[in-house]
């Protein structure tokens, strides 16, 4: 895969042909309707009021075109991490989309961060990401002398 196809891959702009990371059984447990309530716009959710006073917040935003680009910022200037998923937008949307993110999160000192095929988290300045990885010890994880 040449270089420019891998940064348009890793952007989400094109389909990822490289299949070794990507697991066909995974299933997505979509629970509508819990107790958590919802943004003006039903495809924006946010956590709850506890989460919001704790400062322990994260939006997660589908947007249907480049107009709904105006929710991600104002979430986003609010200091909420924001979980943005492009997987229902149209390429061209879509790459424009991920230019105002990162215009946005620029302008911010934020960061922006690719988590899936067309997912992407952006992140305040003052928010940490911390690596899923496990520390392991020195020794291993089992002292086997």
């Amino acid at each position: 895969m040449g270089s420019v196809r891998k940064a348009s891959a890793w952007l989400g702009l094109v389909e990822d042909n490289d299949e070794r990371y990507y697991d066909d059984e995974y299933s997505e447990d979509a629970e509508t309707g819990t107790n958590q309530p919802w943004v003006t716009d039903p495809r924006v959710q946010v956590a709850s009021e506890k989460a919001e006073d704790t400062g322990r917040r994260i939006a997660t935003v589908t947007p249907d075109s480049f107009r709904d680009a105006r929710g991600i910022g104002e979430l986003f200037r609010d200091g909420v991490p924001v979980i943005v998923n492009l997987t229902s937008m149209d390429p061209t949307d879509a790459k424009r989309v991920v230019d105002f993110a990162a215009g946005l999160t620029f302008g911010l000192r934020g960061s922006i961060e690719r988590v899936a095929t067309r997912v992407f988290l952006l992140t305040p300045a003052h928010t940490q990401v911390v690596n899923g990885e496990a520390v392991r010890p020195a020794d291993g994880f089992f002292n086997q002398s």
